[in-house]
């Protein structure tokens, strides 16, 4: 209760549109969330639900839910950065995973309050523990489910892919335009710009092509390219 009366004007609109879109969301979605837990279920030993702790707001660490698409105890055969080869991917946490499904359960993240619909997308404490100052900024918003660098990165396993070391390769390919599109979120964000951000994410979905005026100067996201055994 409290977090709703310390909001300002323009937090109750975000707000109000992250409790509706999410709301809806489960219900409108609840049969395929449903089909898509028990396809886990029997496909894979192990819980129907991953939740990995994140950094979310003022660094406050939360657990945020996916569909589990990888194998039990993951986190503890490799790192968190994930190439779509990666052998800890389960067969139909492929698919869940190339067309965002596992990303559903997030929307009880939003509804608990710490995640929106729209903002940085939470990282580990690994990579916040090496947030500059000026990136400390990124804390000051709450994560979300989806944001500028997500649209300009939507395909991040495929990037990765052929990888000897996904950790690095995100490191060097992904992580420094990521954390440039977050401060760029985090300096100018406003409720009409969650309401693009969320137009560009669906035209992604549907179009894997698409990129906003926005993100063009960023240019296109570079993909890993294995040129030799001894490389990476």
């Amino acid at each position: 209760m409290m977090q709703w009366v310390k909001m300002a004007h323009g937090d109750w609109a975000k707000r109000s549109l992250d409790v509706v879109v999410a709301v809806l969301g489960v219900v409108l979605l609840g049969p395929v969330l449903i089909l898509i837990a028990l396809i886990i279920k029997i496909s894979s030993p192990g819980p129907v639900l991953y939740r990995g702790t994140r950094v979310g707001l003022e660094g406050k660490l939360f657990a945020m839910m996916k569909f589990r698409t990888m194998v039990v105890n993951a986190e503890s055969l490799g790192g968190s950065a994930t190439a779509a080869d990666d052998p800890r991917i389960t067969a139909i946490g492929k698919f869940l995973r190339r067309y965002k499904l596992d990303e559903l359960p997030q929307f009880l993240n939003v509804l608990a309050g710490d995640m929106s619909l729209v903002g940085p997308r939470p990282e580990v404490q690994k990579y916040v523990d090496l947030y500059s100052p000026e990136e400390k900024a990124i804390l000051a918003v709450r994560p979300g489910i989806t944001d500028w660098a997500s649209i300009w990165n939507s395909n991040e396993a495929a990037v990765l892919e052929g990888s000897r070391d996904a950790e690095k390769t995100y490191e060097e390919l992904i992580r420094p335009t990521k954390l440039a599109l977050q401060l760029l979120y985090v300096r100018k964000h406003s409720f009409f710009m969650d309401l693009k951000i969320l137009f560009h994410t669906a035209a992604k979905l549907i179009n894997e092509e698409w990129v906003p005026k926005e993100l063009k100067p960023y240019g296109p996201v570079k993909r890993y390219r294995m040129t030799s055994p001894a490389s990476v």
